[in-house]
């Protein structure tokens, strides 16, 4: 009985043609898989290309958008506690009268501060 000859192997190597592995498989009894061809070799897994590019659009202006948020609850956060570290940092001394004005003079200097970086997040929200 004649001896069959194994496939010849080197055709399966990176610089085989599509011709070539179709053939290669067909030989030693590979099954093709259903919807695969040499002009979309994933077979379709990964869709229309435009939609995935339009997908992955939706994806990066979501991630920008999440971003903005974030750097506004920073700043806002950022302007509270400046206005909190600066209020407790106050030596209150005398009656409630003097008292009140001390906390009304350190309030000018702290709250244009706070304000700013409160406009600056509203800006990031796009409101």
């Amino acid at each position: 009985m004649p001896r069959r000859r194994p496939p010849d192997t080197r055709t399966s190597g990176p610089r085989a043609t599509a011709r070539e592995r179709t053939a290669l498989s067909a030989a030693i009894g590979l099954p093709r898989l259903p919807g695969m061809s040499s002009e979309d070799p994933f077979g379709g897994l990964f869709g229309d290309p435009d939609e995935l590019r339009r997908r992955m659009e939706e994806l990066a202006e979501s991630m920008q958008g999440a971003q903005k948020v974030a750097w506004a609850d920073n700043a806002i956060k950022l302007a509270v506690d400046m206005t909190v570290a600066g209020v407790n940092r106050l030596n209150l001394q005398g009656n409630a009268e003097q008292q009140a004005e001390e906390i009304r003079t350190a309030m000018t200097r702290l709250f244009p501060e706070a304000v700013a970086l409160v406009r600056e997040a509203r800006e990031g929200f796009g409101t």
